[in-house]
């Protein structure tokens, strides 16, 4: 069943996630601008002026979804009220604190299982035997049927109380320390009951293992009981009463020598009374907490007046913004509210208004905040291209979490309480730490991880808060054009933009290594230093020479060493100025032809991006395309998604994705950003070198991730498998892996202590007649042979999944996930059903 929430088991269903239309009242949308009345205002991501210049991306019209939001399904908890909108309902939805990896909305933290709440047999019998024996003591000791009963007594109290030779009392001392005996009997029976029983136990799991005010409610009971035996007369019962207040009264009786009159004072009688009850309640008191829960009542009691005499009451609703009226912006809070109210704000515009209140806040611009939402309600702040939502969505979102549901953790021995049954979702707090995920060809990796995150972040980017760059082969259903700010089509002659290879660098260096990674970075024969030195050698000069740095086939020519090329260019470098460029050439000069040259291999591999499918791209001589670099997204809320060849370029589509990949990892870590960045490559083969697991280390603490998809681990050098492992936070194993491929993960995961319980069964041989005659007839009843059992109970560590588990326990359409977030939690490796 599609529920946003928990297991439907629990009786909880969130409300889907609202995507509204716009209301027909409204007026329809300039050509330029958001479906919406207020326009006209400049927004912070406007693209005029955008410091990438052509590459800024022009606004389109909105677009707004042509289907009014589902109804919530039946069953849920709370049904939305039909005066309210969907996005109402959907922002006052529970989010609570969870662990990593579940799903928010809605989330209900599941009661404790029964089976790990039964008592212990022994624990049963430990409190029934003690009370059996009680009893039957108890009832000896009415009857005068206990050897000796009498005969302390006799000896502690004067002879002439007691008619001679019998335990009958001469007079009312006899009768009055007889009724004392009985209640200090009892008070030690009960006592030796409650000392050699499992009582402690049973009330530890029937009363104080409960949460308030429910284990407050369970003592009361048990306190009324108890005096209901004490005080039967009050409850109009007709039993009697246990020997509690009559021993107390004799004994006074006792004391003042037989003077009945004492009792005459009423207040002497209500004290005593009161006495009794306060010393039957007390340890019902501490078992049910009775005080601090009266003190926690009290004190929240006091804060609610101060807070109520400090400010008046603030709706707590998060569809009211209660932050922006606490912080005394009661206007922009209220047509923020009518803006939802009335269906004119989806849950974009809601993260997006969100996300700015706390840009504002930390920069101390509330009046710039107040005065824009006045301005322009909802559509405050809209994305550049115009578009406040996708054109469609293929899995659900909470953007309010910037979460994103891929399936459910699948019930089982390993899943611990809290994941069972519950969403398993996705967030940039996790993805910051990178993601690796292997499954063959067909496991479902590009529809049920790959596109689910880009249109999330495609999501969060309409809100201001992400930027993300999806590299995909041709063809590779990650959404349709129109939900991407820019797209690469590399080898398609029809495609808008073309892909800078230096990345809008103006440093021959930081240029050079970018190359070289791309290039060479997978090659064990060519050093990399060596690489980039050579490249530099060749960049630095043409740029001082011509002021840009050359297109792949003017650099193919240099690496090759052709006489022209390197004449021209020296020529162009004859001024005083450029004497230390001429340097640098003429020491690529003298390197060309030697032994260990990476002149030639980086040649041969650039010949892949020369070729006449790729001759108007990178830069190249005619191309109509405007140049795209990767850059933009570390200063934009940028949708980018560049298209490999899908094939007849294999090699050149690898050279590519490391090349694009070298790109993103510097530009992500120059600077700060306050929007997250995440690059996602549906197929990384080929693309993890040593230089790109140390620059994907240093992501989590630059606000940036990679996901990383494989078909197998294979397609990394083996000797990166554990700094690859090592470099990532988050592991996912879809269902066919090889066992080869689930070694890995079963060592990156590591193992666990857990217990194991060895029974062995051993044949009974009897020495006296009789008991093998007994044994003989029992299994000749029950067809087996008398036996012991012996438990042996040990803790051992076992991998948490090993390989043939991986390999053969994983089912169709489920994967293993394990997750980190950037503050250091973690998510063990769970089985999560991903059509769930």
């Amino acid at each position: 069943m599609d529920s946003d929430g928990t297991q439907d088991a629990r009786g909880t269903h969130a409300h889907p996630v609202p995507r509204p239309a716009e209301p027909t009242d409204v007026p329809p949308a300039p050509p330029n601008g958001p479906a919406t009345p207020h326009q006209g205002a400049a927004t912070p991501y406007d693209g005029a002026g955008a410091p990438y210049g052509a590459r800024a991306v022009p606004p389109r019209p909105s677009r707004a979804p042509d289907v009014p939001p589902p109804a919530a399904p039946s069953g849920h908890a709370t049904q939305p009220s039909h005066s309210r909108s969907p996005v109402a309902d959907w922002l006052d939805e529970p989010r609570p604190a969870v662990e990593p990896g579940i799903w928010r909305l809605g989330y209900r933290r599941p009661k404790a299982a029964s089976q790990g709440q039964r008592l212990a047999p022994v624990t049963v019998v430990g409190f029934a035997v003690p009370l059996a024996a009680g009893l039957l003591l108890w009832s000896l000791w009415r009857h005068g049927g206990l050897p000796y009963q009498w005969t302390i007594l006799k000896l502690l109290t004067p002879a002439d109380w007691w008619w001679p030779g019998t335990t009958s009392a001469k007079g009312y001392q006899g009768a009055e320390v007889k009724t004392v005996a009985d209640g200090v009997f009892f008070a030690i029976l009960v006592y030796v009951m409650a000392r050699l029983g499992s009582w402690s136990d049973i009330i530890r799991h029937v009363v104080t293992r409960r949460e308030q005010p429910a284990r407050a409610l369970m003592a009361a009971l048990g306190a009324l009981i108890a005096l209901a035996f004490v005080f039967p007369s009050w409850f109009g019962l007709g039993w009697d009463a246990l020997p509690v207040q009559d021993p107390l009264f004799s004994l006074i009786v006792l004391i003042n020598g037989g003077d009945y009159g004492v009792f005459a004072s009423k207040t002497l009688t209500d004290g005593l009374y009161t006495l009794i009850t306060l010393l039957v309640l007390w340890p019902f008191a501490r078992i049910g907490g009775w005080w601090p829960l009266a003190k926690e009542a009290l004190a929240a009691r006091a804060r609610a007046g101060t807070a109520e005499a400090a400010r008046p009451a603030v709706e707590r609703r998060p569809s009211q913004w209660p932050e922006l009226r606490e912080a005394g912006q009661h206007q922009a809070a209220d047509v923020l509210s009518a803006e939802v109210e009335a269906g004119r704000m989806n849950d974009v515009d809601c993260a997006r208004v969100g996300h700015m209140w706390a840009v504002a806040r930390a920069r101390a611009r509330l009046s710039s905040f107040a005065d824009t939402v006045l301005r322009e309600g909802g559509a405050a702040w809209t994305h550049p291209s115009g578009d406040r939502d996708l054109p469609g969505r293929a899995a659900r979102h909470d953007l309010l979490v910037r979460q994103v549901r891929i399936g459910q953790w699948a019930a089982g021995e390993r899943t611990p309480l809290t994941y069972a049954g519950a969403g398993a979702a996705l967030a940039p707090d996790t993805l910051g730490t990178s993601l690796l995920a292997v499954g063959p060809s067909g496991s479902g990796k590009t529809r049920h991880l790959i596109r689910p995150v880009v249109e999330s972040l495609g999501l969060q980017a309409l809100a201001g808060q992400c930027a993300v760059v999806a590299v995909c082969a041709a063809g590779t259903p990650l959404g349709p054009d129109s939900g991407y700010d820019v797209v690469v089509r590399l080898g398609d002659p029809a495609s808008v933009h073309d892909l800078d290879p230096y990345a809008d660098s103006d440093d021959p260096d930081e240029a050079a290594a970018f190359l070289a990674e791309g290039l060479a970075g997978d090659l064990d024969t060519v050093s990399g230093q060596r690489a980039v030195t050579a490249l530099a050698q060749l960049l630095g000069p043409y740029q001082a020479a011509y002021g840009r740095f050359p297109t792949l086939s003017a650099l193919r020519e240099l690496l090759e060493g052709e006489s022209s090329a390197l004449s021209a260019l020296r020529g162009a470098l004859a001024g005083d100025e450029h004497a230390a460029m001429r340097r640098e050439l003429d020491a690529r000069a003298r390197q060309a032809g030697s032994a260990g040259d990476p002149g030639p291999v980086l040649a041969d591999r650039l010949a892949l991006l020369d070729r006449p499918a790729f001759a108007e791209f990178f830069g190249g001589d005619g191309g109509s395309a405007r140049p795209f670099s990767l850059r933009a997204v570390a200063h934009h809320p940028l949708r980018v998604r560049i298209d490999l060849p899908a094939r007849g370029h294999e090699e050149a589509s690898r050279i590519v994705t490391r090349l694009l990949l070298a790109h993103f990892c510097s530009v992500a870590s120059a600077g700060e950003r306050s929007h997250f960045a995440c690059m996602v490559l549906d197929d990384a083969t080929g693309a993890v070198t040593n230089d790109s697991v140390r620059r994907i280390q240093r992501l989590r603490s630059h606000n940036a991730g990679v996901v990383l998809a494989l078909r197998t681990v294979g397609d990394v050098p083996e000797t990166l498998h554990g700094p690859l492992y090592a470099a990532v936070g988050c592991h996912m194993a879809f269902s066919g892996v090889t066992t080869w491929d689930g070694g890995r993960f079963a060592e990156a995961w590591g193992t666990q202590w857990v217990e194991t319980r060895d029974v062995a069964r051993h044949t009974v041989f009897a020495d006296q007649p009789m008991t093998r005659a007994i044994h003989a007839l029992r299994k000749l009843v029950t067809g087996k042979a008398v036996t012991t059992e012996a438990v042996t109970v040990r803790q051992v560590e076992r991998e948490r999944w090993s390989a043939s588990e991986l390999a053969h326990g994983v089912p169709a359409g489920h994967a293993v996930v394990s997750l980190t977030s950037v503050r250091g939690e973690h998510a063990p490796p769970l089985l999560v059903d991903l059509r769930g």
